[in-house]
């Protein structure tokens, strides 16, 4: 039923590569990507966002940021965002979207702060967040 996911942020290179990835590995059956509402397009993952998933076991280096577009959008089963305020967003590109755009923290009931340019420290908080959510997800979708 949710073959195609796509995981949302804004810049596409420090949450949602990580979910993306971590999507993948939980869930190797389905089709995983990622985009940004208001992506950094053509840019690698941030460098501190490369480190912390390497530090847990992750390889996210060759991931390259791309955009949110109307029919990104229409190919997808489930649209999963790291913040409220990116329904709005994701809905105002594709509004047709809205009915299968839900937050990538729903099972941990949290919202997943943007680490950008932040600490290290706010990096490894955010992917556990991801990391946390992304197992809850791959335990509900593999039924």
């Amino acid at each position: 039923m949710f073959n195609n996911i796509l995981v949302v942020c804004v810049g596409n290179i420090c949450r949602s590569p990580s979910g993306e990835h971590l999507l993948k590995k939980f869930l190797p059956n389905k089709n995983i990507s990622s985009a940004g509402v208001g992506a950094l397009a053509g840019k690698n993952a941030d460098s501190m966002a490369i480190k912390v998933a390497a530090n847990n076991g992750l390889d996210i280096r060759g991931h390259v940021a791309k955009q949110l577009t109307p029919s990104l959008c229409k190919e997808q089963d489930l649209i999963l965002v790291m913040e409220r305020c990116h329904i709005e967003a994701v809905t105002n590109i594709a509004p047709e979207a809205r009915g299968k755009t839900m937050l990538f923290g729903q099972w941990i009931k949290q919202e997943i702060p943007d680490p950008y340019r932040q600490s290290k420290e706010a990096f490894d908080f955010t992917y556990s967040l991801i990391s946390d959510s992304a197992e809850a997800w791959s335990s509900k979708l593999q039924h």
